[in-house]
Order: structure tokens, then C-alpha cells, then sequence
């Protein structure tokens, strides 16, 4: 079975989510046969590199609120964050441009590191004092490495802003087929869609339902004689 999952770096429900989500397939019994691919979705496509700013401003603008409430809703999110395990830092925090991020995040799937440097890139701006933003592309090869991947590859791949473009592009383009308006956004075997950071427990329903429901297996036209192997041993040709 196959999971896709459409989140930003930026959103702060995509970190919870993630968290739920693996809690639930850490508990599922096929957990080794399903398949987790992370999509790309940018709450702010389009968005300078340049353009960065402190979290709680941008909310308040954003949502027509105080800024009193705006750090009472990142309050929210940080306990809940803390209730999954998560790091999440309240104050303090700065947003900006998530489209570097995720181009990398297309080449790190090449390589099988996709899962990992999502993680180390969402410690790293919601946990960490360090921003994702303001230190430049070196922040962001730091980061890639941890992953396991290779510096100057990455850095070759910050250098072209062409490098993975179109992935992201196509990646967005997809969930808003689907019919993706927010993230995080999950798709399960591109059959049923949960949206929002939903509780362990919804997840291991969808995951539940979804697997249930897979079609079975059905064989074309053939011959029962063939010679095959199975648990007792190949089968053996008689001699002419």
C-alpha cells in the first residue's frame, strides 16, 4: 500500500501530523508493506528568498488577530507539538521561502533519504534557535548531510534554481487535482484522502479501512502445469 503525504516545512500541523500519522503506522500490522512518499506543498508558493519575518507578526496579519492571540494559537500548537513528543519552540521562530527546501527534499528521495531529511529539516525550524532562512544555502547543506547526503552535490543543486523545479511544481499541481487546499494532506493508495494533523487513532482507522479494501490479486488466463517454486521446493521436470 502507498502513502502519500503533501505537507510544507513551514506548517506547523504537517510536524504534528507526520508524528500521528507514524504513530499509527508503528502500531499497523502491515507496517513493512506500506509505502510512504512525501509530496511537496508550499503554503507560500512564489515567495522571496529574501522575505523573511518572526512567525507570530506574519499570523496575526495573516488571520486579521492580535498578536496576543497569534502567540496563543503558536501556544496551542506547542503543547499539542509536546504531547507527540516534538520539540517546538514558541518564541522566537522566523518563516520565509520552503521552495529550496523541497527541491532538495526531491533529490534526497533519489538517493533514499527523503523520510530523514524531512524530519532533520522540521527539528530544524520548529526546535532549533538556528533559523532555516536567514543563514543561506550552507544552513540548508548542513542540514542535507546530516541526512547522509553529499555537500557538494547539494550545493550543485541550490545553485540551479531549475534543479527539481518542476517536481515541486508537478507535486503541487497533483494535490490540487486531488483537491488538496491545505496540508498536511494524506492520500492512501490514491483511494482515500485525510486531511488536517488527525489523531493517532484516524489514522490507524484509514489505514485499517484502506488495506481491507485493496482489491485481491486476479491471475490472467494460464496454464495450472507450469513449473514454479514454493515453500516445499522448485519443481522438478521429469527427464524425457
Amino acid at each position: 500500500m502507498r502513502v502519500e503525504i503533501w505537507s510544507d516545512i513551514a506548517c506547523p500541523w504537517c510536524y504534528v501530523g507526520k508524528a500521528r500519522f507514524e504513530k499509527a503506522l508503528a502500531a499497523f500490522p502491515h507496517k513493512g508493506e506500506v509505502e510512504v512518499v512525501h509530496r511537496s506543498f508550499e503554503l507560500d508558493p512564489g515567495r522571496s528568498k529574501s522575505d523573511i519575518g518572526p512567525v507570530v507578526p506574519m499570523i496575526a496579519k495573516k488571520y486579521g488577530i492580535s498578536e496576543a492571540q497569534a502567540q496563543a494559537a503558536e501556544d496551542n500548537v506547542g503543547a499539542q507539538a509536546e504531547a507527540e513528543g516534538l520539540e517546538y519552540r514558541t518564541r522566537g521562530r522566523d518563516h520565509g521561502s520552503t521552495f529550496d527546501m523541497h527541491r532538495v527534499l526531491h533529490f534526497a528521495k533519489e538517493h533514499g533519504k527523503q523520510g530523514e531529511l524531512f524530519q532533520i529539516f522540521y527539528r530544524a525550524n520548529f526546535a532549533e534557535e538556528r533559523s532555516v532562512y536567514t543563514e543561506g544555502d550552507e544552513r540548508l547543506v548542513e542540514l542535507t548531510v546530516e541526512a547522509g547526503l553529499d555537500a557538494d552535490a547539494v550545493r550543485k543543486v541550490l545553485a540551479d534554481p531549475d534543479a527539481y523545479a518542476d517536481a515541486v511544481r508537478e507535486d503541487e499541481r497533483e494535490a490540487a487535482e486531488l483537491g488538496a487546499t491545505g496540508v498536511p494532506f494524506f492520500v492512501l493508495d490514491r483511494k482515500y484522502g485525510v486531511s488536517g494533523a488527525q489523531p493517532a487513532e484516524v489514522f490507524a482507522q484509514a489505514l485499517t479501512q484502506a488495506w481491507g479494501e485493496r482489491p485481491p490479486l486476479k491471475l490472467i488466463a494460464q496454464d495450472d502445469d507450469a513449473a514454479a517454486c514454493g515453500p516445499d521446493g522448485c519443481a522438478v521436470p521429469p527427464r524425457g
